[in-house]
């Protein structure tokens, strides 16, 4: 859930405001979102898968909030992949 915090500082703090300064927000924003939120996803399956084997007592409301995150992160990375290609 570290990267995907990350990712939502990059997204929503650093990349509207850093990048309209620079003159770069139209290319680079999807272009550095996308990859970001692709390697989120993978560290909150991962969260999940580790939290399953160590049988952790606090594994469902873990994984309800990774896969909610997941979901989020799905819809936003297709959005930046739609805005790439468009």
């Amino acid at each position: 859930m570290v990267v995907s915090g990350i990712r939502c500082l990059l997204t929503y703090l650093v990349l509207p405001f850093l990048l309209p300064v620079l003159g770069l927000s139209d290319s680079v924003g999807p272009a550095l979102s996308a990859p970001i939120g692709l390697v989120a996803i993978v560290f909150n399956v991962l969260s999940i898968r580790r939290f399953w084997r160590a049988d952790h007592r606090l594994k469902w409301p873990v994984s309800t909030v990774n896969v909610l995150v997941i979901g989020l992160l799905c819809y936003l990375t297709v959005g930046d992949f739609i805005e790439l290609a468009g």
